[in-house]
């Protein structure tokens, strides 16, 4: 059957809404394939609003590379702000892509990149109007196999209801495997219909299909077991891992938006995986090993994206960009090739250990000074050691003293609230390293103009770390400490004024934590914040804590379960957790000693220059550690600005 485009019915709608320029399409970059030439299409959606999601780099990769395939086809769709929403309810236009406005629900894939929780009830909404079942069991041969992605993949049980299927870990060899067999069921005719084709997907042993394995519950409201329900269903799901990353030179031409999104930069993944070892964060533990780019894909990357785009900024990232083996060969490399025009260099935020004036330097050679940004995570030196962010404040203090020293006004300091085994006292300390800072930066610059902004998030306990099993800090607690912190920074108005104070109350976390750390019993309570009007839960002005806990209230009415067992209850060693027959390579066993290195204040340290520590991804994966130098240099060599 032919699909047409929804946009006449669309584009009367766009004068009635705010910012209409997202919904359009046509950007610089942007693909257009024949449907009728293609057997195999993907709708790739970033659950969250257009400024936001196009910028971000998974999907920009997964769409280039179907898209490279012949006989494939990918387009995009991003969350419909509630003006639009309201609109296309009201006169019938479908959940459409903005590359050429095609229904969503006339794909055959509708995969979906989670990099928070927090945009499930925007996949719901986008489910409704796509005219998509919300539920996996009420789907047929007719709608899109829903698939999700991204970090929070990693536990998908909250939204098992939901989808079809989950692919952990790197997308770019996973989404050829899935047009593989979607091409080959296809080509013969779709035997045994959706359900062959799921089992299909699930028998490779890299796509987990929720509805092929069953969860059975304790009285008390813990798991018993997840188990199989079908033959020839793996008992564990392996997250999928690229080696060789100069093979995966993408995006190759990345996306120019026609709205302002939140980066107007052309970006380039320098490195994957981190093995710093911090307890807390989950990109860093299910994203091992690490895996360079050679500093000669690095340079031809960037050489490609700046002629296939016009960005004046080129961002390298990574968990850690600094740590790359051969950082200073690159940015050295870069800004000598780029001096003499407006191509500026950035790094997300640096860790204070890898900081150097001289790679400050090279990173702002061709572009104005902003601040530096740099995260000691905890307040004080024992909390470092709790989570294993192995600098001291000492070491800050000589980062920024460099830094200030050399010409900089301005530094950030990102820190977080409710870590395990926190005090009030490790808190409060934040002031305390603040104002050293500021009095750091007016000694050694002589100047009275010295920043320092300090940032507070919560913390939130995630799958597949070794703070999985650690309780979360109520939110009432968590907004007494910060009340006491902001207290602590105003007491003197000699630093006050030099001391920016930004942090986000405990709510929000708490619904993150119920969200990240969930079972199945939560896709209830999704369901209901939706069909309560829930949306755009990322954003402070749509969110609603309350809405949250009512829902949960009523949902979860019949079960042993609440969200405080969900979000600031310790689990024990022998509980089974939601995602423990999802493998992201780490060894429980190594995770809960970590978990008891934690609270025993014992550092670990990053095995990329040490001898292993067994966590276990290397041998289980087949995978291995990936870093240079490698000893060659960034051509070429003649400077672009000459």
């Amino acid at each position: 059957m032919p699909v047409e485009s929804v946009f006449p019915r669309l584009e009367p709608l766009l004068t009635q809404v705010q910012k209409p320029v997202q919904y359009v399409g046509g950007e610089l970059n942007a693909q257009v394939k024949d449907w009728d030439a293609c057997d195999v299409r993907w709708a790739l959606m970033y659950p969250d609003a257009y400024e936001v999601g196009l910028p971000n780099q998974g999907l920009q990769i997964l769409y280039e590379v179907l898209n490279e395939r012949e006989g494939t086809l990918a387009e995009r769709t991003y969350s419909v702000w509630p003006d639009l929403e309201g609109l296309m309810r009201e006169h019938g236009v479908p959940q459409f892509t903005v590359d050429a406005h095609r229904p969503v629900g006339a794909f055959d894939v509708f995969g979906l990149s989670f990099a928070t929780e927090l945009g499930y009830t925007n996949m719901l909404a986008a489910l409704d109007l796509a005219g998509i079942p919300l539920e996996a069991k009420d789907r047929d041969e007719s709608h899109p196999v829903v698939l999700a992605g991204g970090h929070a993949a990693f536990n998908p049980e909250p939204i098992a209801d939901f989808i079809d299927a989950a692919v952990l870990g790197d997308g770019e060899e996973a989404v050829l495997l899935i047009t593989d067999v979607i091409r080959a069921w296809k080509g013969e005719g779709s035997p045994g219909g959706r359900a062959e084709l799921l089992l299909r997907l699930a028998r490779t042993g890299s796509v987990y299909i929720p509805r092929y394995y069953d969860v059975e519950y304790l009285e008390d409201g813990r798991i018993r077991r997840v188990v199989p329900n079908t033959p020839g269903v793996p008992w564990r799901v392996s997250k999928h891992t690229v080696m060789n990353l100069d093979e995966w030179p993408y995006p190759k031409q990345p996306l120019v938006p026609l709205a302002e999104t939140v980066h107007e930069r052309m970006s380039v993944e320098v490195f994957r995986g981190c093995t710093r070892g911090c307890r807390f964060c989950q990109a860093g533990m299910i994203t091992r090993p690490v895996r360079e780019r050679s500093i000669t894909t690095i340079g031809e990357m960037v050489d490609a994206g700046l002629k296939a785009t016009g960005f004046q900024e080129v961002g390298l990232l990574s968990l850690s960009s600094a740590d790359h083996s051969e950082i200073a060969e690159v940015t050295k490399g870069l800004a000598d090739r780029y001096e003499g025009t407006n191509t500026s260099l950035s790094l997300p935020s640096t860790r204070v250990d890898a900081f150097n004036i001289d790679l400050a330097n090279e990173l702002t050679r061709n572009g104005r000074r902003s601040g530096l940004t740099f995260a000691p995570e905890g307040g004080t030196d024992r909390m470092r050691k709790v989570i294993n962010k192995m600098v001291t404040e000492d070491d800050l203090i000589r980062t920024v003293a460099a830094a200030y020293g050399a010409g900089w006004r301005q530094v950030k300091l990102y820190f977080m609230c409710g870590l395990p085994t926190e005090t009030d006292e490790d808190v409060v300390a934040i002031a305390r390293v603040a104002k050293r800072v500021i009095e750091t930066g007016r000694q050694v610059s002589g100047k009275r103009d010295i920043r320092c902004t300090v940032s507070i998030g919560g913390f939130v306990p995630k799958p597949h770390t070794p703070f999985q099993w650690a309780a979360q800090l109520d939110h009432e607690t968590t907004d007494a400490r910060l009340a006491k912190l902001r207290d602590a920074i105003r007491a003197d108005r000699d630093y006050a004024k030099a001391i920016g104070f930004r942090y986000h109350d405990g709510k929000p976390g708490i619904v993150e934590g119920l969200l990240s750390r969930g079972d199945r019993r939560v896709g209830k309570v999704i369901r209901a914040v939706y069909e309560d009007g829930g949306r755009f839960d990322g954003w402070s002005e749509h969110f609603s804590f309350d809405r949250w806990m009512a829902c949960a209230d009523s949902a979860l009415a019949d079960e042993p379960v609440d969200v405080s067992w969900y979000t600031t209850r310790e689990r024990d060693k022998a509980e089974v957790l939601p995602w423990d027959h999802l493998d992201s390579g780490l060894d429980k066993e190594w995770l809960w000693d970590d978990w008891q290195d934690a609270v025993d204040e014992v550092e670990v340290d990053d095995c990329r220059w040490n001898p292993c520590f067994d966590c276990g991804v290397c041998p289980q994966m087949g995978t291995d550690i990936q870093i240079g130098p490698t000893g060659r240099t960034l051509l070429p060599l003649t400077p672009v600005g000459r």
